[in-house]
């Protein structure tokens, strides 16, 4: 067996374990990449891009076919070519994971150590069967996989991943998708709009991480008009009849239904990629799912040089958070034992539905009622919104009762991808109500209601304060 020494080994070749790679040898350690699976991201490969691609071509023939509202006649005939619109997905994933794969091989001969890695020690690592690594740190950078539930296993080879999704090479007539979070939500309606007839089942009502339920209640009302959509599904039973996935359950107004479909797509979230890694070797401590306990503002895990981002740390399954906790994992890994603690981003995440539903900064379920104000906004009847005809969702903005300072926002509606980033923007500079209210408006444009809502939150600061509030400009009569 071979046998090497280094600075830093990175276990994992995605966003994070790229960012960490490149974040120690920028700071001057001698490191090592470590991969056994395929290279190109997860968001390369299966998550981001081909997810927007395949909605990209969803929602352009769900825009062309609306237009008949607008007196643009003939769209309603308008059909997709299901072959071509997958090969169209691949052969535009495939270009972005090429982008990645050119990083990877222009790295110089022997950083990439191929194979499966597993800890002997906290600072030793076999490679495969054919190299020993001995780190003065390591970072773990494993990323996540499709998480499969076990009862949905019955459908045998007619279930299938997010992963296996891109892959087909055409679409089938009837899908049942498990889950309500972003992927499920983003491919289901996707889907939907090509056609395909859609049942979406979800868990205990969870619906794309929301958990201010009247935003939650918005936007899966929302999604209910497009498709068939439980949020808290009840089930008789799940069987697999004559090579046909067979469901039968009760909907909620209390009805028993007997489904047949073609397909049966787990959208269930994923789980971290650690169980290959023997983590009792590596002198941590995990949490009761097996994870590694870090600290978020250095990635390491307890005082050990043992460091942790991306995906498999369980937290902010997003790839700006994964891109950012790579090079602050790789950046300390170099570094140790003169580990740098650092101010994180704001939480923030999206869901690419329509409409489109956003969290930022603390979650509704953080945050002291008592002491907190809730501005509210509808987009019904928000003047660009309908203009464009998006004029579906809630936004709800947070804010501290006392000072004005906002603390968060969970929405749903059109824009929500921008609104969001203002929104985090705002909420990174410590902005008060009052401030951000300062800033300028344009217009007829959708960020009008996101005024509406924090002009709501500042009226009702003042309130709680007993005090008038200051005098604003009027919105523009939309």
């Amino acid at each position: 067996m071979n046998e090497i020494k280094v600075d830093v080994a990175v276990i994992g070749a995605g966003t994070a374990g790229m960012a960490a790679l490149r974040a120690a040898r920028l700071a001057g350690a001698n490191a090592v990449l470590i991969e056994g699976g395929e290279f190109g991201t997860t968001c390369a490969r299966v998550g981001c891009m081909p997810s927007k691609l395949l909605l990209a071509a969803a929602n352009g023939l769900h825009d062309a076919r609306s237009l008949a509202a607008r007196g643009i006649e003939g769209t309603h005939a308008l059909e997709a070519d299901y072959a071509h619109v997958l090969d169209y997905v691949r052969r535009e994933r495939d270009y972005f994971v090429k982008s990645v794969l050119e990083e990877t091989d222009a790295l110089p001969r022997g950083i990439v150590l191929r194979g499966e890695a597993r800890f002997e020690a906290p600072t030793r690592l076999v490679v495969g069967d054919h190299t020993r690594v001995e780190a003065k740190s390591v970072v773990i950078a494993t990323g996540a996989a499709p998480s499969v539930p076990e009862e949905l296993r019955v459908f045998g080879d007619k279930l299938i991943t997010s992963d296996d999704l891109f892959e087909l090479r055409t679409l089938p007539k009837r899908i049942a998708v498990f889950g309500a979070g972003p992927i499920a939500l983003e491919l289901g309606q996707a889907l939907a709009r090509l056609d395909v007839d859609i049942l979406m089942f979800g868990k205990g009502g969870r619906v794309a991480g929301l958990t201010d339920k009247p935003v939650r209640d918005a936007l899966a009302a929302a999604l209910a008009d497009e498709f068939y959509f439980d949020p808290d599904a009840k089930f008789e039973k799940m069987s697999l009849e004559d090579g046909v996935p067979t469901l039968r359950f009760t909907s909620p107004d209390g009805a028993s239904h007997v489904e047949r479909v073609d397909l049966v797509l787990a959208a269930t979230g994923r789980r971290p990629n650690l169980a290959p890694l023997a983590l009792e070797n590596a002198g941590i401590e995990l949490n009761e799912k097996g994870v590694p306990l870090f600290d978020e503002t250095t990635m390491q895990c307890g005082t050990s040089s043992v460091f942790i981002a991306g995906d498999c740390d369980g937290t902010r399954p997003w790839l700006h958070d994964a891109a950012d906790e790579g090079k602050l994992a790789g950046d300390n890994a170099a570094r140790f034992p003169d580990v740098q603690a650092v101010r994180r981003k704001v939480p923030f995440s999206i869901v690419f539905s329509e409409p489109q539903a956003v969290s930022v900064g603390a979650s509704y379920d953080e945050l002291d009622k008592q002491m907190t104000v809730t501005g509210e906004v509808s987009f019904e009847n928000q003047g660009r919104s309908r203009v464009m005809r998006q004029n579906r969702g809630l936004l709800h903005v947070y804010a501290d009762a006392k000072t004005g300072e906002l603390r968060g926002a969970q929405g749903c509606g059109p824009a929500m991808e921008h609104l969001g980033h203002l929104l985090a923007w705002a909420l990174q500079l410590e902005l008060t109500l009052d401030e951000t209210l300062k800033l300028p408006f344009y217009h007829p444009v959708v960020e009008e209601g996101l005024r509406s809502a924090l002009k709501d939150a500042d009226r009702k600061c003042y309130e709680a304060r007993s005090e008038a509030p200051p005098t604003l400009p009027s919105a523009a009569g939309c």
